[in-house]
């Protein structure tokens, strides 16, 4: 599988999740949203007429979604490039298949993440089985899409990542690594802590300060960074770590990332004070 079509292609896809997705007023979103209605800021073309503002008009959560690439999956290939306005008896089909087909794209990215990985060799074979019968499943109709058990699918795939993290971490860092898998961290204060290759699967860092810290080749995948403080932190070699994770915390320009991702637009400059930065 080509990764690139495991990233966001909104030019592809029919706004799905500007209209499949619900939303409430909060922090995140200016104003309520149900399941299946438009947002009032998307365009005839499915463009977004804010995008470039979106932080600023109150619309936080949209920056730090990533569908990985489901949208045009669902819109091109699903529905083969017919859109919900066009043909609005698809419309309830296409906003059900959409988040199910998120789920798919998010496991086949970080099976394809896993299959990089050389220390991970042992369970390739495995990995590269997984990986393929998750693209099959993708290609279904639209029926055999939603009726899918996405979390027994889950339950399958984890081991194998898991595993990926363990020989990966163990390589590159042998010894002693600290474990804080499904931790609850949120604000705490870890300010230039020694976390290379820790274990922070599922781990809630929700504002928490890990400024300075070293995180090269710690385990990320599924932890809650919605705040968390990155600025001068070092996340070379970060396992599963996504763009979405990086978009809702908070950095600078002397954070470290791993090369395939891209710093924040939103991140403070060096030098800037990281409290005041909206994340």
């Amino acid at each position: 599988m080509n990764r690139e079509d495991l990233r966001a292609d909104c030019s592809a896809c029919f706004g799905l999740c500007c209209v499949a997705l619900p939303f409430a007023r909060s922090a995140d979103f200016a104003r309520d949203k149900p399941a299946g209605r438009a947002c009032g800021h998307l365009r005839d073309d499915f463009g977004c007429g804010i995008h470039a503002r979106l932080r600023d008009e109150g619309y936080r959560g949209c920056t730090v979604f990533d569908c990985f690439g489901a949208g045009q999956k669902v819109s091109q290939v699903t529905f083969g490039g017919t859109d919900w306005r066009r043909l609005p008896e698809s419309a309830s089909a296409m906003f059900a298949v959409f988040p199910v087909m998120r789920q798919l794209h998010e496991l086949l990215a970080y099976t394809a993440e896993a299959l990089e990985l050389p220390a991970a060799r042992p369970v390739h074979r495995e990995l590269r089985r997984a990986l393929t019968r998750i693209e099959e499943l993708t290609r279904g109709d639209a029926e055999s899409v939603v009726a899918l058990d996405v979390n027994a699918l889950r339950g399958e795939v984890n081991p194998l990542l898991l595993r990926t993290s363990e020989l990966t971490r163990a390589a590159r860092v042998p010894g002693r690594r600290k474990d804080h898998r499904g931790a609850d961290l949120m604000g705490a204060r870890l300010s230039g802590t020694a976390l290379r290759g820790a274990s922070l699967r599922g781990a809630l860092l929700v504002g928490a300060d890990l400024t300075g810290a070293d995180l090269r080749d710690a385990d990320l995948i599924g932890a809650d960074l919605r705040g968390t403080d990155l600025s001068g932190a070092d996340l070379t070699g970060a396992l599963f770590l996504t763009q979405a994770q990086l978009n809702a915390a908070r950095g600078d320009s002397t954070t470290v990332l791993p090369p395939s991702l891209e710093r924040p637009a939103h991140w403070a400059p060096e030098g800037s004070a990281g409290g005041v930065v909206d994340a």
